[in-house]
């Protein structure tokens, strides 16, 4: 039997360089999280099948990853963190007569198509607020998926925003067939213009909404889209929508995140569970959303303990896409010190180490060979990402190689520990 020692399709190894400044950057944005009143929350990786099925509005089922326990149960694999988390609140924050807030980072999986070019394993971040049905948690939630991009480095993004609730309202005002409406929010989303004219052309439905459908895959922009959608429609559920959108506007003008928003009224989800606001972050020199998100008020009554909801999930692959395409660099802030050592010099070189350890510094200690040049040290040094390179040679003479700026300089350890290296 041959063996397979390379990744299956859909998966790949982060690892180097870049497996540094993902771990690097997700700290920095789980303090923003934190910033916020976040708490961490951790939920399997694999759950009971009911937690992902058809009726819960997740992905389609032939997009899981399935598998059996002992007792013939179907298990999958997590392909999305908030039905997970939704039957965590319902379970361990019960009764909550207060919001909950909680935040997440972990591995998702979600078996797509090899034609499609996605990964099948990403890594996600994100926050879920639970219990608070305002547009004060909208327009923070927004706000907090804001500022974690410009954490990123990121500084041309938009955060585009739609309303599940005015596609509803006109729907139900419609009285479409299931299968009709699936169609039709397929050709919307795709923006396909001529797609919505002709299956409109096949329905009997009143000119006015024949209108207002024909140009919804249009109504995306500032904030001017919300007025011409008004002029539209005379549905009062749609209008409500619109003026929650609105509203959700102002709080996030408060924040002064008013210039990264703009609206998309022909953005539909495949999350059947969106139920108010949806919206996605994008930037150029990637075509997929770096942030997905949206309010879901009845997910969690699937799970017994109905409770309004919203949060959003962000994509850290497509993150450091972008910031790549952009020639964006993630900043390594902190010190990382190679102590370069020769064999008689083994006892300071683990002092110094130790005692920089001590002050939060990353210390590697390596032990020189004759086959090694100091070129060969600090090309790794380099391609490693370390900051300088410690040569102790004896307590009154340590030198030390600034590999940014290739510098050299030499000092005591007496003096050594009252420098910054």
């Amino acid at each position: 039997m041959k063996q397979l020692f390379h990744t299956p399709e859909g998966v790949r190894d982060v690892y180097g360089s870049e497996c540094e400044r993902k771990l690097y950057l997700q700290e920095k944005l789980q303090k923003i999280f934190h910033a916020y009143g976040y708490e961490n929350i951790e939920t399997p990786g694999f759950e009971f099948f009911d937690v992902f099925s058809r009726q819960v509005g997740t992905i389609p089922s032939r997009e899981l990853y399935k598998f059996f326990d002992r007792e013939g149960n179907t298990l999958v694999l997590r392909p999305d963190f908030t039905p997970s988390i939704a039957r965590a609140v319902s379970m361990y924050f019960h009764p909550e007569d207060l919001p909950v807030r909680l935040c997440y980072r972990g591995n998702t999986y979600i078996n797509n198509s090899s034609y499609q070019g996605r990964l099948k394993e990403s890594t996600q971040m994100g926050v879920e607020l639970i219990g608070d049905p305002s547009v004060d948690a909208d327009g923070e939630v927004i706000a907090l998926a804001v500022e974690l991009l410009k954490e990123t480095g990121l500084t041309e993004f938009q955060i585009s925003i739609g309303q599940v609730d005015f596609f509803k309202s006109l729907i139900q005002e419609a009285g479409l067939s299931e299968e009709t409406v699936a169609t039709l929010r397929e050709l919307i989303s795709n923006k396909n213009y001529f797609g919505v004219e002709e299956l409109l052309s096949s329905l009997n439905l009143p000119e006015k909404l024949v209108t207002v459908f024909s140009m919804l895959p249009r109504l995306f922009g500032s904030l001017d889209v919300l007025e011409k959608a008004k002029e539209l429609t005379d549905n009062p559920n749609a209008l409500r929508a619109i003026e929650r959108l609105e509203d959700i506007y102002q709080v996030v003008r408060q924040y002064g995140y008013e210039k990264y928003i703009s609206f998309d009224l022909g953005m539909l989800s495949q999350y059947n569970y969106y139920t108010g606001i949806i919206f996605q972050g994008y930037t150029y020199g990637t075509g997929e959303p770096l942030v997905k998100g949206g309010r879901y008020n009845h997910l969690l009554e699937h799970f017994g303990n109905p409770a309004p909801a919203i949060g959003f999930g962000l994509v850290m692959e497509q993150v450091m896409n972008a910031l790549e395409r952009q020639n964006i660099e993630v900043p390594l802030m902190r010190g990382k010190l190679l102590i370069l050592y020769p064999q008689e010099g083994r006892s300071l070189a683990i002092t110094i180490a130790r005692e920089q350890r001590s002050h939060q510094m990353e210390a590697q200690c390596m032990c020189m060979v004759k086959e090694k040049t100091m070129e060969d040290y600090i090309s790794y040094g380099k391609r490693h990402q370390f900051t300088d390179i410690i040569c102790p040679r004896s307590e009154e003479e340590i030198q030390i190689i600034n590999l940014y700026t290739d510098e050299t300089r030499m000092c005591s350890w007496k003096s050594f520990g009252r420098q910054e290296v």
